[in-house]
């Protein structure tokens, strides 16, 4: 009932204002200061400021926030904590896995036995060494770097 009267008020006031705005023939601030002062009195017809109260003073409505809170904190710790493990998988074996493979094994998925080694190169890889950044190297001299 206090927050209703306390709406009601603040959009009469805003009203007053915009009147007076209004009268010194600013009319375009005038109709925004009255949108802005219908805000409040809409959220009360609307019954949305009831709602809220009844939320804000509700246990329930409170446990229910104090749960997504932890959820959120679940959320987070565990992404961080995978985000952690695959750094460190990635700095233990560089070798990527690779779609397809003879194994079976999919793409991201290294299996214990079958993990690469740092030195050797694939099939697909070619024995060159010159032909990995060929197009990176046309691509930098294009552009004179």
């Amino acid at each position: 009932m206090l927050a209703e009267t306390i709406c009601s008020a603040a959009a009469a006031a805003g009203l007053g204002i915009a009147a007076v705005t209004a009268y010194r023939k600013r009319y375009l601030t005038a109709a925004r200061i009255a949108a802005y002062a219908f805000v409040p009195l809409g959220l009360v017809l609307t019954g949305a400021v009831g709602w809220l109260a009844g939320t804000a003073f509700s246990p329930a409505a409170w446990v229910g926030v104090g749960l997504l809170g932890l959820s959120w904190v679940l959320f987070s710790t565990t992404r961080r904590a995978e985000r952690r493990a695959l750094g460190k998988q990635a700095r233990e074996d560089p070798a990527p896995a690779v779609a397809g493979t003879a194994d079976g094994s999919q793409a991201g998925q290294l299996k214990p036995g079958k993990r690469g080694k740092a030195g050797t190169r694939s099939a697909a890889g070619g024995a060159g060494g010159g032909d990995d950044f060929s197009d990176i190297e046309a691509i930098l001299k294009k552009h004179g770097i």
